[in-house]
């Protein structure tokens, strides 16, 4: 079986000449086109443009631009604590380019904690935590996708916004391996139309029968039988349970409990430990054009305003399970997460 090129991070983000490569995912399925960065700045507007999608993915590419920061600042000669200085805003710019996604930031705290001042080298320290980020994360990815299998029967239609990573195709792929016949709906997910073109074009690959419908069928879909049960990711889960996904999670999550449907999130590795309550997740707003208009035509009156809340809060209340690689929690009970190993 063909496996997706969303499976594996190396295969859209990697240096390439001292240079970052950015498989730009705004123009797939259709188009595949390298964003080229060649500083630290040019990879935080490439987050910000969108070219790179998904949690998980996003704070890899934050990573390498901390990475490309301390190569460039250590070619000056300046002192250690000068260059601490300077990373220091180099961080600070990387994590607002996507404040409500855990995984970025978290990642970068994660390096810099770990980077030895008195050692020097510092780009190649960073370069390595990165290997072993890459690593990690896809070993993580594998290992939800195969908890995630485990809620799946025969003749499951699943229902999924957004792209929920690489541990949902893991999960098709697993679930495919051991015989069971799935279909999927997927979302389209305006306005950048991650549905479209990342989750059914890679289920598609899978072999997966995949149904592509826009944002405002699924409650039809769901009052037809269509759908048996909802996946998504999270950008961040709240010790509370409460999870902040792509906007449009939350009333796909009310109409599936109107329906009895179960409804499951990827949570990867875990909620926030320093959020405890959803109310404390910041939501980020994008620029209002990029609902106004589509492909860099306006789709409506000049005299129109747009509004873009990037992500929205889903209450556990409205959650079946949380599915993560250390396994599935109850949402109300995902803080136990940091105690399982």
């Amino acid at each position: 079986m063909t496996q997706p090129l969303l499976m594996h991070i190396n295969n859209t983000v990697f240096l390439r000449d001292g240079r970052l490569v950015i498989v730009d995912r705004r123009l797939f399925p259709l188009k595949t086109e390298e964003l080229i960065c060649r500083d630290y700045e040019e990879v935080a507007r490439g987050i910000e443009m969108m070219a790179v999608q998904g949690a998980g993915d996003i704070a890899i590419t934050a990573a390498y631009g901390l990475y490309m920061a301390a190569r460039d600042l250590e070619k000056e000669q300046i002192t250690p604590e000068q260059l601490r200085i300077s990373l220091a805003i180099v961080k600070e710019r990387l994590f607002n380019t996507r404040p409500t996604g855990f995984h970025l930031g978290a990642l970068l705290e994660k390096i810099w904690s770990r980077i030895v001042w008195e050692r020097g080298d510092i780009a190649q320290q960073i370069m390595v935590f990165i290997a072993e980020a890459v690593e990690r994360q896809q070993k993580r990815s594998e290992l939800t996708g195969r908890w995630a299998e485990q809620v799946l029967e025969d003749g499951d239609k699943v229902l999924t916004h957004c792209f929920p990573g690489p541990a949902l195709l893991y999960m098709l792929y697993f679930a495919a391996e051991n015989g069971k016949r799935l279909s999927v709906i997927a979302t389209e997910t305006r306005p950048y139309l991650q549905g479209a073109r990342l989750t059914a074009w890679s289920a598609s690959q899978l072999g997966i029968p995949v149904t592509l419908i826009s944002d405002n069928m699924a409650a039809y879909c769901m009052s037809t039988n269509m759908i048996s049960k909802v996946f998504t990711a999270a950008d961040r889960i709240a010790m509370d349970g409460t999870v902040a996904n792509k906007v449009g999670t939350y009333q796909l999550a009310i109409a599936a409990g109107y329906h009895h449907l179960p409804v499951y999130i990827l949570g990867y590795g875990g909620p926030d430990r320093n959020c405890v309550e959803g109310r404390n997740i910041p939501i980020e707003y994008r620029d209002p054009e990029e609902v106004t208009s589509f492909n860099g035509t306006r789709i409506t009156g000049d005299l129109v305003n747009g509004f873009y809340p990037a992500f929205d809060l889903t209450p556990p209340h409205l959650i079946k399970g949380v599915i993560t690689d250390r396994g599935i929690f109850k949402p109300e009970r995902v803080a136990d997460y940091w105690e399982r190993k």
